[in-house]
């Protein structure tokens, strides 16, 4: 029986953060894969190596998480005063699915290098040596981001002393800064309040600060669903209970926000949005062994992505909790203390990560002008990806 060969996309995979991904030009995608629709998630899915009921994306390059279920399409911009345009797409890894309602703050660290390195950013706008502010549009949101990629030589600088808590290797520091980072074109709190009930059959009713900031984001206290704000990973994902507990929370969450209409459309989105909670800073000891204090910190805070605890904290969710810091009276900044603040330090089950927003009251509505954080990004291999002929 005669079988379709292989077929070989130009593609770099990168790391941005604490996430990895496999980057594309958009002009390099078969030409049915350069526009939305089945054949481009075919072909994504194949590439990571989804869908796989073992869990273990073994006949892909995905790594069987959902920081590294990822892949990141780059095109040149669409829009004035920009210099690319990022679409991110989120894989499933046991499902035929890619989600695209959202962005990865993670990766987005490794876009302007990707741009810079495919010819995407005009030479020109490209120093011998200093910084080159790469705009970038990302198009799953519709927000502008700003990166600030060192160069030196003409090339972009990858290697450096910068530590990244959730990353294991000091690399250069990119600034990220997320321009009026509110998701989509909804208010901040699509309830219109800070603090919300929310009403979860067969678990109560929590307190829940709900936020379009970075990411769709719910955060509960952790006390109120039995938990620190402490925990490492494997306290919530070797715990099928809690892990579907917590979806269900999400679900209905994402029906309060108005992101979804019925709880079974919880799980054609899984990306977005996402549940965290959020605790006083306390002692604790990280994944890696490092000691935390709590006089390190201003709060603790977990995450789940894809259905799971991260193991850091997603960038989009770090826009989210310090735009939610900087303004009194959500669960986020009460946790860290209550009161006024530009920036927030906060321990996540890696370490810790310092994210700054601006956030101001106009009419009684609150608005954030941008949030900040530093990440390092690294080209971890370039070349082609390959694919079966007969995937898409």
């Amino acid at each position: 029986m005669a079988h379709v060969p292989q077929i070989k996309i130009p593609a770099t995979y990168m790391r941005g953060g604490t996430s990895k991904g496999v980057f594309f030009n958009l002009e390099d995608l078969p030409q049915e894969a350069q526009v939305a629709g089945a054949a481009r998630d075919a072909i994504l899915l194949r590439v990571i190596g989804s869908p796989d009921p073992y869990g273990k994306q073994t006949d892909g390059m995905g790594g069987a998480t959902s920081s590294t279920s990822k892949t990141v399409i780059l095109s040149k911009t669409s829009q004035p005063d920009h210099d690319v345009d990022y679409l991110f797409g989120q894989v499933a890894i046991d499902r035929a699915f890619v989600d695209w309602s959202g962005n990865c703050g993670n990766l987005t660290a490794a876009v302007g290098s990707f741009a810079i390195n495919s010819g995407l950013v005009e030479a020109s706008r490209v120093p011998q040596n200093g910084v080159c502010t790469v705009r970038i549009w990302q198009a799953n949101i519709k927000k502008t981001i700003i990166a600030h990629v060192p160069i030196t030589n003409g090339e972009v600088q990858e290697t450096g002393d910068f530590e990244l808590d959730g990353v294991t290797f000091p690399a250069a520091e990119v600034p990220v800064e997320f321009m009026d980072p509110a998701d989509g074109e909804g208010a901040i709190f699509p309830t219109g309040n800070l603090v919300d009930e929310l009403e979860v059959p067969g678990v109560g009713t929590l307190k829940a600060t709900m936020i379009n900031a970075g990411i769709p984001t719910i955060f509960l206290n952790a006390d109120e669903i039995g938990y620190t704000g402490c925990e490492l990973q494997e306290v919530i994902n070797g715990d099928p209970a809690a892990l579907e507990r917590f979806e269900t929370i999400r679900a209905h969450g994402a029906i309060q926000m108005g992101l979804i209409k019925e709880v079974g459309e919880a799980a054609a989105r899984q990306h977005t949005p996402k549940v965290a909670f959020v605790g006083a800073a306390t002692d604790y000891v990280s994944s890696s062994g490092k000691a935390i204090g709590a006089g390190d910190i201003d709060l603790n805070v977990r995450a789940l992505s894809m259905g799971k605890l991260h193991h850091a904290m997603m960038g989009t969710a770090a826009v989210a909790i310090g735009t939610a810091a900087a303004i009194p009276g959500t669960l986020v900044n009460l946790a860290a203390g209550g009161g006024e603040r530009e920036s927030v330090n906060f321990g996540h089950p890696s370490g810790t990560l310092t994210v700054g927003a601006a956030a101001q009251q106009v009419d009684g509505d609150w608005s954030v002008i941008k949030a900040t954080m530093s990440r390092s990004a690294r080209v971890l291999m370039e070349g082609w990806v390959r694919i079966p002929g007969d995937s898409f």
